[in-house]
């Protein structure tokens, strides 16, 4: 929050407000988010919105960036369970914060903020996700190389951007387990050696 000098801005309100903006986005869309529609849902001036944000995109980055999109999925005993779990939100239809953040998407290829708040609830906790894989893996006795990881990292990614972006919905179980199966864990498999012609 930036805020000015003067009177010192209330948590709660920030809270309210942000939570109004995620309303707003989740519901309606980037397109629909201004001050006049946040003022009156948070029966708030738009003084106290611009005192705190001076845009509504950095407004929709200080809401967006709270999220935690792709949490670290809990240590299932193996890289396949791993993967499985922290895929498996892609059975389910998007939530509040997600369709936010996917309200964002497309602005943010134009929008330094919007594009920080989506690194901050997608890019960077789906890549601490990936690096924990890693190291619960080579805990276990099987090191992952770096550049297979960077690589799982990747693809992972763009299958979240195309979940956020797809009309189609959500996965079902067997196609999540086949994506686990079929393209995930080949992209950690040591790369065949090519047979001699």
């Amino acid at each position: 929050m930036t805020g000015t000098p003067g009177r010192p801005l209330s948590a709660e309100l920030s809270d309210q407000l942000l939570s109004v903006a995620v309303d707003i986005l989740a519901d309606e869309g980037w397109g629909r988010l201004n001050s006049d529609r946040v003022a009156a849902r948070a029966r708030a001036g738009k003084a106290g919105i611009y005192r705190r944000w001076p845009t509504m995109a950095a407004m929709a980055r200080h809401a967006v960036g709270r999220f935690t999109l792709v949490p670290a999925p809990p240590d299932s005993g193996s890289v396949r369970d791993d993967l499985a779990a922290l895929v498996d939100r892609w059975r389910h239809p998007l939530d509040r914060e997600e369709r936010a953040a996917a309200s964002l998407v497309g602005a943010a290829r134009h929008d330094e903020d919007l594009r920080a708040g989506l690194d901050a609830a997608l890019v960077q906790p789906l890549a601490d996700a990936v690096a924990t894989i890693g190291t619960r893996s080579a805990e276990r006795g099987q090191v992952l190389p770096e550049a297979r990881l960077a690589l799982l990292g990747s693809v992972l990614e763009a299958f979240w951007w195309q979940r956020l972006t797809a009309a189609a919905g959500a996965m079902t179980a067997a196609q999540v387990q086949r994506v686990v199966d079929d393209v995930l864990l080949p992209l950690l498999q040591p790369a065949r050696e090519a047979a001699a012609v």
